[in-house]
C-alpha cells in the first residue's frame, strides 16, 4: 500500500522496483549513519536518499525487532563481525512495517573507515510451478555430472552430463548398477563406497580414474556420494555428483614430471649417463619408448658444427629406455652409429630446430621404415601409433635427437606432451653440453698431463723403478699430480713426486712448470732441502706475476693453479747407498727393507710449496740394497670412504708382501686401496735400491803435485783395461788428465779421483774448492783454457756439483757393453 499523499512518481518508482525484482541496497559507516541509499531501498521503504542519508540506521528499525540489540552491539564491539544476518523488522516512509531478511558484509572504505554494506531481496510473489521447472532444468542441465541409484544401487535417473559423458540415454541407462556401466575394478571399488554410504548414511568423497569408450584416455573424477532420505529419515538412496578432474591431474602429473627431470636430469657430468637420465625421466611416465641420440663429435668431447647437421645426418645412440626390459624395440645397440635420411622425424626435426609430432603412420615415416627392414618389422610387431621427435640444441648448436613413442598406452601424443618433451629435453641439452664441454676440457687436461708425464722410466743401475698414474674419475675432473726420475751425476738418481692444487687444464700447466723447474734445479745438483726452496722461490714469484694481473679474469684462474703445492725429492746414491730426502707438506714415504719390514718414514714434513720463508730439512738414509721405496701423492691414501691411518697401514702391508716384480706390486696396490674410480688423481712410484760393487768403482787420493797427472792417467788405463774397456782408454786418458791438472793448478787440496763404471764410465774429481770451472773461447797464442773444450768434446756430458766442503767435476764417456 502506498500512502494518500505521496507523490506519483514515488508510487510509479516502487511498483517498478518490485517488478524488477532488484535488491534494496545502503551503506552504513562505523557509526551506524546511512552514507548511501539505492533506487530499490527507496521503492521499498519510501524514504527519498536525501531523507534518510545522514540519520541513523537504527531509526529505520522498529522498536521491538531484536536486530536493534544486535547491531548496537556490532558497532560497540572493539572487533565487530565481518558479517551480520537475519530477521528485521523495518519501518516505511508511510508508518506501515516490513519483515525482510537483511545481510550486513562489513568492508573497507576507500573513504576512511570500514563501512558495513547492507542487502536485501525485494519481496516478490512465490510461483511454485515456477521454481520446480527451474530446479528440474538445474538438476538436468547443470556442469556437474549427477546420477540418482536406489537402495539397490541400480540408477534411477542421470542428467544430460553423464548421459553425454558415457554416449547412452537414459533408458540405456535405467536399472543398471555402476560396474555394468563402467566395468572395471575401480567401479567396484567405488560401488562399495556407495553401499557404505546407503549402511551409514554418511556422506563419501572417492577419486576415480577409469577408461570411457569414446574418450581417447582415462578420465580422472573426483565424486561426491551423498545418501538420499525419505520422510522419515530412513535412507531411501543415495546421489552421486562428479567432477571431470583429467585436465588438471594432467597438468599435474607433467608439472611433477618436469619437476622430476629438472632434479634427475644432470646428476653428472657424463655424457652417457646425462642422456640416460633423460630416456630414464621420460619412460614410462611420457612414452613407452625412448630414444637419445647424438653427434658423434659430440659424444667424443668435440665442438659440434654450428647450424643444421643437413640431410642424411650421422647419429650414434647412446641411450635407450622402454616400458618392457631390455628395450626390444630398440633398432640400434648402444654406440651404434646410423644415418638418418631425409624422410625421417629425427632428420626433419633436425632441420626444423624444433620439436615434431607425428599420430600415426606418416606415409613419408612409412617409406623410411620401409627402406630398412629391421625397423619396418618392429614397427609392425609393437604398433607404434605417435611419435615425437624433439632436437638437443643449447647455446645455439645443435647435439642431437631425442625421440618419444608410444605403442603400448592407447591415447596418442597431444601438442601439450610436445611441450613437455621440449622442456625436458632443453634442459637435458644443457646438461648434455656442459658434459660435452667438461669432457672436452677433460680430454685436453689428461693429453697435458700425459704429455708432461714420463712415458718411459731411464735405465738405472741405481734402482729397478715402476710407477703407475690413474686420473681421477669424471666428477672430480684432471689434477696436477706428477712423478718423475732424473738421472744425476756419479750414477746417482732423484726421484720426484708432487701434487699441484686444484684440477683441469690449468692445474697440469702448472704442474708442467714445476716439473720443468724440478728438473732444471736438478741438473744443478741442489740437495733436496735446497732444491725445494728454489722451487718455493719459483711459486711464489708465479703468483705475484699473476696477482699484478688481477683484473684479468684469466691471470686470476692461472693464480689458483699455480698457488699451492706440494713435493717430495729424494737423491739416491747407488755407490754410497745413501739417500737424502726433503718433502714439502706431501705424504711420507714408506720404506721396506728387505726383510720385509714395511716403515712409515719420520720426515720433517715441511711447508707446502707457495708458503714462503719456511725452511725445509733433509735427511740421510743409509738403505741397504734391495731397499724398496714407495712415493705416493695423498689420492692412494685419502678418501671419504676409508680413514687415512687405515689406508696407509694397508699400503705397508700390501708393499711388504712378496711380488713377482714391480710393476704387479703397483696393480696389487691400487686394487687394495683404490678398488672404484678415484675421486682424485693418483700417482704411485716404486723403486727398489741397487748397489754398485767395490769391482765397479775405483777411487785414488792424488797428493798436489803436477807429476801425479802421468800417473793418474796410467792408473786409470789400467782400471779401464781390467774392466774390458781398452778401447776407451785413451780418450778416459785424455779426460783424467785435462780434470786432475786443472785440480792441481787451480783448486786446494785434497784432491780426489774416482772412476765409475755403470751403464757408462763416469770420470770425477773432487777438491776442496767453490769456485767452478766454465768454458771460454781460448785465442790463438793463449798457452791454457781449451782443456774444458776438449773435455766436452770428448765426452757425453760432463758439468761439475756442490757440496759443503767441496765440489766435483764429472764427465760421463759413453761406451759400447762389453
Amino acid at each position: 500500500m502506498t500512502r494518500p499523499d505521496s507523490p506519483r512518481d514515488e508510487r510509479s518508482v516502487r511498483s517498478d522496483v518490485l517488478r524488477k525484482g532488484a535488491t534494496a541496497k545502503a551503506t552504513v559507516d562505523g557509526h551506524g549513519i546511512v552514507t548511501q541509499w539505492n533506487e530499490a531501498a527507496r521503492g521499498l521503504l519510501g524514504y527519498l536518499p536525501a531523507e534518510i542519508v545522514g540519520r541513523p540506521a537504527a531509526d529505520l528499525l522498529h522498536d521491538a525487532s531484536p536486530a536493534r540489540a544486535e547491531v548496537s552491539a556490532a558497532l560497540c564491539s572493539p572487533s565487530p563481525p565481518t558479517r551480520l544476518n537475519g530477521r528485521a523488522t523495518l519501518l516505511r516512509r508511510d508508518g506501515s512495517t516490513v519483515e525482510l531478511g537483511l545481510l550486513a558484509h562489513r568492508r573497507a572504505s576507500t573513504a576512511g573507515p570500514p563501512e558495513w554494506l547492507v542487502v536485501s531481496a525485494i519481496p516478490r510473489p512465490v510461483h511454485a510451478v515456477e521454481d520446480e521447472e527451474l530446479m528440474r532444468r538445474a538438476l538436468l542441465q547443470g556442469p556437474c555430472t549427477m546420477a540418482v541409484y536406489d537402495s539397490g544401487l541400480r540408477l534411477r535417473w542421470a542428467n544430460d552430463d553423464l548421459r553425454q559423458v558415457l554416449g547412452l540415454d537414459h533408458e540405456e541407462m535405467r536399472g543398471l548398477r555402476l560396474p555394468e556401466l563402467l566395468p572395471g575394478p575401480d567401479t567396484e571399488a567405488a560401488e562399495r563406497t556407495m553401499r557404505r554410504v546407503l549402511e551409514t548414511g554418511e556422506q563419501r568423497e572417492l577419486d576415480l580414474t577409469t577408461p570411457i569408450p569414446g574418450h581417447p584416455r582415462p578420465l580422472t573424477w573426483s565424486i561426491d556420494i551423498a545418501p538420499l532420505l525419505d520422510d522419515e529419515g530412513r535412507v531411501a538412496g543415495v546421489i552421486l555428483s562428479a567432477h571431470d578432474m583429467t585436465g588438471p591431474r594432467t597438468a599435474r602429473q607433467r608439472l611433477t614430471l618436469l619437476n622430476e627431470a629438472s632434479v634427475r636430469i644432470g646428476s653428472t657430468l657424463d655424457i652417457d649417463r646425462t642422456a640416460q637420465e633423460l630416456a630414464d625421466v621420460a619412460a614410462p611416465a611420457l612414452a613407452d619408448f625412448v630414444t637419445v641420440d647424438l653427434l658423434p663429435t659430440v659424444h667424443d668431447g668435440g665442438e659440434p658444427r654450428p647450424g643444421s647437421p643437413g640431410d642424411h645426418v650421422l647419429l650414434r645412440r647412446v641411450a635407450a629406455q622402454s616400458v618392457f626390459p631390455g628395450c626390444p624395440e630398440a633398432v640400434l645397440q648402444p654406440e651404434q652409429v646410423a644415418a638418418y635420411p631425409d624422410l625421417s622425424p629425427t632428420a626433419e626435426c633436425l632441420k626444423a630446430e624444433r620439436g615434431l609430432l607425428r599420430q600415426g603412420i606418416d606415409p613419408a615415416v612409412a617409406r623410411w621404415a620401409d627402406g630398412d627392414p629391421a625397423r619396418a618389422a618392429v614397427v609392425r610387431r609393437f604398433g607404434f601409433h605417435s611419435t615425437m621427435a624433439v632436437p638437443l640444441r643449447a647455446r645455439g648448436i645443435t647435439l642431437g635427437v631425442a625421440n618419444f613413442s608410444r605403442h603400448r598406452r592407447p591415447e596418442p601424443f597431444e601438442e601439450d606432451d610436445l611441450l613437455l618433451a621440449e622442456e625436458m629435453t632443453a634442459r637435458a641439452a644443457v646438461c648434455v653440453d656442459n658434459a660435452r664441454r667438461y669432457t672436452h676440457e677433460r680430454h685436453t687436461a689428461l693429453a697435458l698431463q700425459r704429455s708432461l708425464l714420463p712415458r718411459t722410466l731411464p735405465p738405472s743401475a741405481a734402482v729397478e723403478l715402476a710407477s703407475s698414474y690413474r686420473p681421477a674419475d669424471s666428477r672430480s675432473g684432471v689434477g696436477g699430480d706428477w712423478f718423475d726420475v732424473i738421472r744425476l751425476a756419479g750414477a746417482r738418481v732423484a726421484l720426484v713426486v708432487g701434487d699441484v692444487v686444484g684440477h683441469g687444464v690449468r692445474a697440469s700447466a702448472a704442474m708442467g712448470r714445476l716439473r720443468t723447474a724440478v728438473r732444471t734445479l736438478a741438473d744443478v745438483d741442489l740437495p733436496p732441502d735446497e732444491l725445494l726452496t728454489h722451487l718455493d722461490d719459483l711459486i711464489n714469484h708465479l703468483t705475484a706475476e699473476s696477482e699484478s694481473g688481477a683484473g684479468d679474469p684469466d691471470a686470476a684462474e692461472a693464480a689458483y693453479a699455480q698457488v699451492g703445492a706440494t713435493c717430495l725429492y729424494a737423491v739416491y746414491d747407488p755407490v754410497s747407498r745413501r739417500c737424502s730426502l726433503a718433502r714439502a707438506g706431501h705424504p711420507p714415504p714408506v720404506l721396506v727393507t728387505p726383510d720385509g719390514t714395511a716403515t712409515l718414514l719420520d720426515l720433517p714434513g715441511g711447508p707446502p710449496l707457495g708458503l714462503g720463508s719456511l725452511p725445509f730439512e733433509a735427511v740421510d738414509l743409509e738403505l741397504p740394497e734391495g731397499s724398496l721405496l714407495a712415493l705416493y701423492t695423498d689420492g692412494l691414501i685419502e678418501s671419504r670412504c676409508q680413514d687415512v691411518d687405515k689406508a696407509i697401514d694397508t699400503l705397508r702391508r700390501t708393499l711388504a708382501r712378496p711380488a713377482d716384480s714391480l710393476d704387479g706390486l703397483c696393480r696389487t696396490v691400487l686394487a687394495k686401496l683404490l678398488p672404484g674410480h678415484p675421486a682424485d688423481d693418483v700417482a704411485l712410484l716404486l723403486a727398489r735400491t741397487r748397489g754398485l760393487g767395490a769391482d765397479q768403482v775405483a777411487t785414488w787420493e792424488l797428493p798436489d803435485d803436477p807429476a801425479v797427472v802421468a800417473r793418474a792417467r796410467r792408473d786409470a788405463a789400467e782400471r779401464l783395461a781390467a774392466w774390458g774397456f781398452e778401447e776407451a782408454a785413451f780418450t778416459m786418458e785424455l779426460v783424467v788428465s785435462e780434470l786432475v791438472t786443472n785440480a792441481i793448478r787451480h783448486a786446494t787440496p785434497p784432491i780426489r779421483l774416482r772412476l765409475i763404471h755403470d751403464r757408462t764410465l763416469i770420470c770425477e774429481v773432487s777438491d776442496s774448492s767453490s769456485t767452478s770451472p766454465h768454458l771460454r773461447r781460448a785465442r790463438a797464442f793463449d798457452e791454457g783454457g781449451r782443456g774444458l773444450l776438449l773435455v766436452a768434446q770428448l765426452t757425453e756430458s760432463w758439468g761439475t756439483r756442490q757440496t759443503a766442503t767441496s765440489k766435483t767435476i764429472w764427465a760421463e764417456l759413453a761406451v759400447p757393453t762389453p
